[in-house]
């Protein structure tokens, strides 16, 4: 793994003192990461991801008075973040935030290195030297393998995340891109798309038809989660 780039600035919140020391050491000992801290608790996290510039948070899922979960739906634009859990059945929601990973305790450095290497790779597939596009524009641009693509916002069906990737669907092509729906989201505009399950992202104008709880575009059923049903169906109403 290269060290050439800037180690990625991690911040680390739990409750556990214990943990917190484990995923330090961890960290500690990976040259792409750099620790700017730690916090016992999601509230004092908040505070200092407000604060400063933190690229990667080891985040406890299970903490008293406000989750890590719940810290997450606070934020508008989280950095990438790694899940600490004791149980696996905080996964298929955590995914739903479209975090990098998550470890189960007790944390081995192996598992660790794994989730941070990811990081690592979804950091520099979304490069700063990205050309600046207007708020108000009808585009933005997506690295597809190692050139960036204009992507037209009207000409776009729908989003869908499979694996590391997500392919961007339109009427002429299907792009694949290295990226999160997290981040397609802060770079299509809500005013046209919505998030309808933890995989898909929909253009309204393209709505054809919603049958079943499905959204068809294309021939394409779309479903609609059950956590995106009430806002789904306000926008639709609303468009």
């Amino acid at each position: 793994m290269p060290t050439s780039v800037s180690p990625l600035r991690c911040l680390v919140v739990d409750d556990d003192p214990l943990s917190i020391q484990v995923v330090e050491n961890c960290i500690a000992s990976t040259p792409f990461l750099t620790s700017v801290g730690n916090c016992e608790s999601a509230v004092a996290a908040a505070e200092v991801l407000r604060q400063q510039e933190v690229d990667l948070l080891f985040l406890d899922v299970e903490m008293p008075l406000m989750s890590g979960i719940d810290l997450l739906s606070t934020l508008q634009n989280p950095p990438l973040v790694v899940l600490i859990t004791s149980s696996k059945q905080y996964a298929v929601e955590a995914f739903e935030y479209d975090v990098v990973d998550y470890l189960v305790k007790p944390v081995s450095y192996a598992r660790f290195l794994k989730a941070a290497q990811r990081a690592l790779e979804l950091s520099q597939a979304h490069p700063s030297t990205e050309p600046t596009v207007p708020a108000d524009a009808d585009f933005t641009f997506m690295k597809v393998d190692t050139k960036l693509v204009k992507v037209l916002f009207d000409e776009v069906r729908y989003v869908e995340a499979l694996g590391d990737y997500v392919h961007i669907v339109t009427g002429q092509s299907k792009l694949i891109v290295y990226s999160t729906m997290k981040a397609v989201e802060e770079k299509f505009p809500d005013t046209l798309f919505v998030r309808v399950h933890r995989s898909f992202i929909v253009n309204l104008k393209r709505v054809q038809a919603i049958e079943d709880n499905t959204i068809i575009i294309d021939n394409k059923h779309i479903p609609i989660g059950q956590t995106y049903m009430r806002e789904v169906f306000q926008r639709l109403n609303k468009f």
